[in-house]
């Protein structure tokens, strides 16, 4: 039988689902594609797989999709490992680099500069690591592994999942299981009960996983939070709300005013 091509993140918030699907026999009907958060929502837009952890803001570009699963990349509060670094306070930001790793934070972080900051810096896409480039008045959105070494660096942190909250007053969904194409629901059960084991692991997966920099039992129980519940759901529909209405609002300014 042919195998469910399955894209997944290779961060670290990633490792009790995937440590979960590594102790089911579900990973039997699984070919598993390790790649960063953009890449694989690029995959999946293009067919090349059938079902991944994918960054939420490609949900309005694909053609069909199906949220799968309890359970997701998410917080409710400071997530610790999204976050916007400088070396100055807010107010002071002039330019802002986005991260090349992941289209969802990047479309939160432009949502809170504009609605929670009210700050309008000028934006600069990425494509290579530009780290040492967060400096002066030039802040960066870093997610993942990196975002968790550079907290040890930049004088400021501000927490996009905090933010959020602050904003909103509800949790956020940063990534979750989307598919481009209606599956097995015998698969999805069984998919369901190994991400549910392995965030039931907590403690097995930090045995596994030496990191010096960061207290991974604290991240995954304090500041991840894996349960696709429905304040997720309502965040998630408000914040596909508000990423319609930008791409709108974006259509309608006159090219030469851009």
């Amino acid at each position: 039988m042919e195998k469910i091509k399955v894209g997944i993140v290779n961060y670290l918030n990633t490792k009790p689902l995937i440590y979960g699907l590594n102790q089911s026999p579900v990973m039997e009907q699984i070919e598993l594609i390790g790649d960063y958060p953009a890449n694989i929502a690029r995959m999946l837009l293009d067919g090349k797989i059938d079902m991944g952890l994918v960054p939420v803001a490609v949900i309005p570009h694909l053609k069909e999709y199906h949220i799968n699963t309890d359970w997701c990349i998410g917080c409710n509060g400071p997530v610790a490992s999204v976050c916007l670094f400088s070396e100055v306070p807010i107010e002071q930001i002039e330019t802002v680099l986005l991260d090349y790793q992941s289209r969802t934070s990047v479309a939160l972080a432009k949502i809170l500069l504009r609605e929670h900051w009210k700050i309008t810096p000028r934006l600069v896409d990425t494509r290579t690591d530009y780290r040492a480039d967060i400096k002066g008045t030039t802040a960066g959105v870093v997610i993942g592994d990196r975002a968790l070494e550079q907290r040890a660096t930049s004088k400021y942190v501000y927490d996009l999942g905090e933010a959020w909250k602050a904003m909103t007053g509800l949790p956020f969904v940063f990534a979750a299981w989307v598919s481009n194409k209606q599956l097995p629901a015998d698969f999805i059960e069984s998919f369901n009960q190994a991400n549910a084991a392995g965030v039931n692991c907590i403690p097995s997966v930090v045995a596994t996983t030496p990191y010096p920099v960061f207290d991974l039992h604290a991240y995954y129980t304090h500041y991840i939070d894996y349960q696709l519940d429905a304040a997720k759901l309502k965040a998630l529909k408000l914040f596909l709300s508000k990423l319609t209405e930008e791409t709108k609002q974006a259509q309608t300014v006159p090219a030469t005013s851009r």
